[in-house]
């Protein structure tokens, strides 16, 4: 539910926020693999008067891969288009980031993070504001990325995809309530424990699975 703590337990994780402990992934701390790690973090929290252009800021995730004083080359130039043709946007690549709607501007940042190619990735509420096409076009290549072996965290708030969409669940409200495969973790008990409601829309009551 809103206010649970989703977005404060990815930015401990990320290091954004002050936490106690050292985060690790697969027994390396998570510091030193930044380089590898992308966020794409609620658009909100962006400024989208700045004078950029899809291009520019698709490229910037190609940033933490280059050496210091580096300019960008034609590799990275590629990654950035190709993340831009990937979520649909090839024919607003000059275009400046203010000028677009909430949805373009958010399948912006995860043309991004894609740019990037990251091994960990983080991605606060990704699917706001996005159609249902392009929403599913996103899903289609974060699960390509999860087939290679990449690990993908999602704050997501639609109920009725959980099963459509994620291999494991993590439910969440000021504490950690249940985590582990959908199948055994997305069940009526856990979802009051969460929510402190039932929505019947979502359980059958004879086996408690989601419909």
């Amino acid at each position: 539910p809103s206010g649970s703590g989703k977005s404060s337990l990815v930015k401990g994780i990320l290091d954004l926020v002050p936490i106690k402990g050292t985060v690790t992934y697969r027994g390396i701390e998570l510091k030193k693999i930044a380089k590898e790690t992308a966020y794409v973090e609620q658009k909100e929290s962006i400024d989208r008067n700045f004078p950029i252009t899809v291009y520019q800021c698709v490229l910037m995730g190609t940033y933490p891969s280059l050496k210091k004083f580096i300019r960008p080359g034609s590799k990275e130039r590629g990654s950035a288009l190709h993340a831009i043709e990937q979520v649909g946007l090839s024919k607003y690549t000059n275009r400046q980031i203010g000028e677009l709607s909430g949805g373009q501007f958010q399948r912006v940042l995860i043309a991004r993070a894609l740019a990037q190619n990251p091994t960990l990735l983080f991605m606060d509420e990704p699917f706001e504001g996005i159609d249902i096409h392009n929403e599913e076009i996103v899903v289609e290549i974060l699960k390509g990325m999860a087939k290679q072996g990449k690990t993908i965290m999602i704050i997501h708030h639609g109920l009725e995809k959980v099963f459509q969409y994620f291999d494991e669940i993590i439910m969440l409200n000021q504490h950690v309530i249940a985590h582990g495969s959908v199948e055994e973790t997305f069940t009526l008990d856990h979802f009051l424990k969460t929510f402190g409601v039932i929505l019947p829309a979502l359980f059958q009551k004879d086996d408690l699975k989601t419909i």
